[in-house]
This record gives structure tokens, sequence and C-alpha cells, in this order.
């Protein structure tokens, strides 16, 4: 047997008695995490004209969802002031705006492929019956232009007023966590560069090269998170250098941006845009702080932070002399789900001491641990007992009836976030590149892109899209849509009753046709 064929073979076999363990913890009544692979088949369309009808039914039911949303949104787009010449004006702010945002749409990588994809005539026909003020496609260097002169901040409050609009509307009462929203707060690096386009980019010192420096855009990325596992852009704070910043010319006078001062001025914002919503924030250990649960607990907000070993030492060592005070067992609780077993431990109402200046605060605050186990086949296809700690600061306390749902099904829910970033920068959205230079027009077109995952996100989770996800997967579902809106006949005339008598926006309520895995 050759070299090339033996690993397969032992992944294959591991793989196999993998799954016979799984098998035998469903007969032992043990709950394993539900997971979806696509189909391996055939198509069940058996003609042209099936064909054809299916095709149609789909290009309906996705234009329906972005129908409801986007005429809304692009009438206040059109109030932003324009900073174009009224004379030499093209293109009404509204197809510009509208055609940045179906780039990300369709999953456009670039700018120039935007150029060769987007200006067909089959594709500006289909557009042109549900959105009929495409007159003509502009070129995205007449996009890029108008987005450096133009107020970029704009495009997210907007988009802010559709969020606050559907959330008026009740669209996601039945996918809120304990009747509360769900807020994840991460930072992800969008771009680095050698060349400094713009004083605002932050700066780094490049290793082994003195007087060297790298150029980076850093965003810290605030997202809604439901229960059917849908993730919606919320804020966009980006880290960037002031002017009085750039006057300091000594390196150990230089404190630059940085992503706890972002979150202070994006908690701001967040309480501003939507004062009276209940949220829960997610946050991981860099916000395990006194000063970011007091703004949480000033604004109304409950928080869930993960505690990682090491950090805030006193208060762990308050945390496990209370848990071996507990002798009784009553703030204890196991359980198994997904195929692990769960011991809980907590310690309610603990005063946490914390300095602000010269000030000393405190506040209450409630700790959990969560101690797993659960059996696996190693690489070598042995049985191995595998075992994972983790632990979260929160808001509330903590009972044995509250502690699967504040922590199984709410403060896991950050890897949701981390999950969004990865899907933005590798399957399909492109968020790594920064489509312009320019530091105005690269948050411009950021904001673009959000709107544009928001719209992908409501209508890959509508209830008369489902099936079609679950049969190709999500990015190849996306890349059919934009191949069946740039070549495919489509019937006009029924596309355009969709503006007459569009469909009522119904999401699907269970995260049961996603993969689900156990997260911290």
């Amino acid at each position: 047997m050759s070299k090339s064929v033996q690993p397969a073979l032992r992944r294959y076999e591991r793989r196999r008695k993998q799954r016979e363990l799984e098998e035998q913890q469903k007969r032992q009544s043990r709950q394993y995490p539900f997971t979806f692979t696509l189909p391996n088949r055939k198509s069940g369309l058996k003609t042209v004209d099936e064909e054809k009808e299916a095709v149609q039914l789909t290009a309906e039911a996705v234009l329906s969802v972005y129908r409801q949303l986007l005429p809304g949104l692009l009438k206040k787009l059109a109030r932003i002031p324009d900073p174009r010449n009224p004379q030499k004006t093209k293109h009404k702010l509204t197809v510009m705006m509208l055609y940045g945002i179906l780039m990300f749409v369709f999953h456009i990588p670039s700018r120039r492929r935007a150029n060769q994809e987007m200006t067909t005539p089959k594709l500006l026909e289909n557009l042109k019956a549900v959105f009929p003020e495409f007159m003509d496609m502009p070129h995205q260097d007449t996009l890029c232009r108008l987005l450096e002169k133009m107020e970029v901040e704009q495009i997210e409050t907007l988009y802010n007023d559709l969020l606050r609009r559907l959330i008026r509307k009740k669209t996601f009462k039945n996918l809120l966590h304990q009747k509360r929203y769900l807020v994840a707060v991460d930072g992800t690096q969008k771009y680095v560069m050698d060349e400094c386009w713009d004083e605002r980019y932050p700066r780094r010192k490049v290793k082994g090269k003195d007087g060297e420096y790298q150029y980076y855009a850093y965003v810290l990325e605030a997202v809604l998170i439901f229960t059917n596992g849908m993730v919606l852009p919320l804020l966009s704070e980006f880290l960037e250098n002031t002017p009085e910043l750039e006057r300091i010319e000594n390196d150990e006078e230089w404190k630059q941006d940085c992503e706890l001062k972002a979150f202070y001025r994006l908690a701001k914002r967040l309480k501003k845009e939507f004062p009276k919503l209940p949220f829960t924030l997610l946050l991981d250990g860099l916000y395990a702080r006194g000063p970011v649960m007091e703004v949480c607990l000033k604004n109304k907000w409950n928080f869930m932070i993960v505690l990682k070993d090491g950090l805030l030492p006193c208060l762990w060592q308050e945390v496990k002399a209370l848990m071996r005070l507990d002798t009784e067992g009553e703030h204890r609780y196991e359980q198994t789900w997904q195929g692990r077993q769960q011991t809980f431990s907590w310690a309610n109402g603990i005063e946490y001491e914390y300095s602000v200046g010269k000030q000393r605060k405190r506040i209450s605050i409630n700790v959990v641990t969560c101690d797993e186990s659960w059996e696996e086949r190693d690489k070598h296809g042995s049985l191995a007992l595998k075992t994972a700690r983790y632990a979260w600061i929160l808001s509330d306390p903590i009972t044995p009836r509250n502690v699967h749902k504040n922590c199984n099904l709410g403060a896991r829910k950050r890897w949701l976030q981390e999950n969004n970033i990865l899907k933005e920068k590798h399957q399909g959205y492109h968020y790594e590149h920064i489509f312009s230079h320019n530091w105005n027009a690269m948050r411009g077109y950021h904001y673009l892109m959000h709107i544009a995952r928001m719209l992908n996100e409501m209508a890959l989770h509508s209830i008369y899209l489902t099936e079609q996800v679950k049969a190709v997967g999500i990015q190849s579902f996306i890349q059919r849509f934009r191949a069946v809106m740039t070549h495919r006949e489509l019937d006009t005339k029924r596309l355009r009753r969709l503006s007459e008598s569009p469909r009522q926006l119904r999401l699907v309520q269970e995260e049961n046709w996603k993969t689900s895995r156990p997260a911290a």
C-alpha cells in the first residue's frame, strides 16, 4: 500500500469509530450536538420547465426580502448631502448606494470585478424589474469618489434606523434570549499596509527593522445574536489616530487608540442609538475590568464576560474560597448537554473592588465555572477522555434554574461573533479587502458591506429559503443566486409584482439547520 493512501485510511477508520461512539452515546440517551452535512445526491429536477420554475421561485423569495428592507432605507440614504456637482451628476445617490450594497450582496471580491460582472445587460434588466430606479450601472470609480467626500457615518446611522424599525415591528420577538438582545463585541484587524495613506491609520513598529512602521485598519465590531443562529451587524468603531496624537514625536509618550478605548466610545453610541433596548453584552477576557462592568450597569445592560485563568487573581481567590464553603452543593448543578458531562459551580454577590484614577469603587458580580468531560477518538483511533473548563462573570445571580440558559444558551453564543468575523473575511464578503486606501471611502465600503450582510442573513433565515440553503450550502446558494440574476432569463412581470404585493417577512425560529457545537 502506498504511503499517500495510508493517512486517508487512518482518517476514515478514526471517523468510523467516532460515529460508532456517537451512536452508542445516543442509545444511552445522551443528547449529542446536531450536525449538518450537505447532501450528496443528484438534482431532483427532471425537466427544463421544472428548473426554470424553481429558479424563478428562488429569485422571487430572495428579492422579496430585499424589497421589504431596502426601499425605506434607500429613501433615507438619498437624503444624505450629496457632495457632487449637480450639473455633472449622472447617477442618483440612491442608485450609487444600491450599487455598492449589491456588490457585497453578490460577494464581488473587488471594484474591478464589479465593473466586469455587475454591468451586464441581463443583470440590469432583472434588477430594474424590482428596483425601477436602476436605469444604468455606474462605474466603481464613481462610487469610490463619492464615498471619499460624503458623510459615510450617516450610512451606519440610517442602517440602525432600519434595525429600529424591525424591532418596533417585533420581527425578532421570538428570537431573543430571556427577552433580551444579545450583543457580542469583539475587535479584529481589517487590513495591513506598508505605506501611510492617511494619518488616522494606527501604526506599529516592524520587528527587526528600526524606524520602519506598519499601518493597519482595526475595527471593534458589535453584532446582534439571535437564538436561531442569525447574526446581524450593529455598530463598528474604528481605531484611529487623532491630530493631537500626531503632534507627539516621542515614542515613550505615544499611546495609540486601543480596543478598550474604542469600547467606551462604542458603548456611548450604542446607548444613544438604542436608549431603552434591553441588551446583554457578551465580551471576551479583555473586558473583565471594573470600568467596563460599571458602564454596562450604568446603562442598565446585563453582561456575560469570559474569565480566564490567571486573570484577576484576587477575584479568583475569593471565588475558590466561596466554592469550598459550599459543602452541601447548593451552588452546584450537573447535567449532560450535547454529549458532554457538565458540572457548574458558582458564587453570587461577590464584592469586586477596582480603581479609577485615585478613586476606589465597588460593584457586586457573580462568577460561574463549568467543568466539562466527554469521550472522543484521538488521532490514533483510541478512546480518550477530554476535559475543559470555562468561567464567566455575570451581572445576574446564578441559580440551578437559570445556569443552563445563561451559560450554554447565552454566554457561549459569543463564538457566533468570532464565526461571523471569519465568515466576513473568508466566505464571500472580503472583509480584509478595504476597496480604497482613502480613510473615508474605506469606512463607507465597510458600512455598505454590513448592510449587504444583513440582507443576506435575513434572506437565508427566511422560512421560504431554508430548504434551498440546506441543499447547497450558504456560499453556494449566494453564488447561484448571483448567476441567476446575471445570466438567467427571469419572468420580469412576476418580479414586478413583488413591489405590489410583498410577502410577509418570516424567519426560522430554531437553530436546527446549521452546524452547532459547544464553545466558550
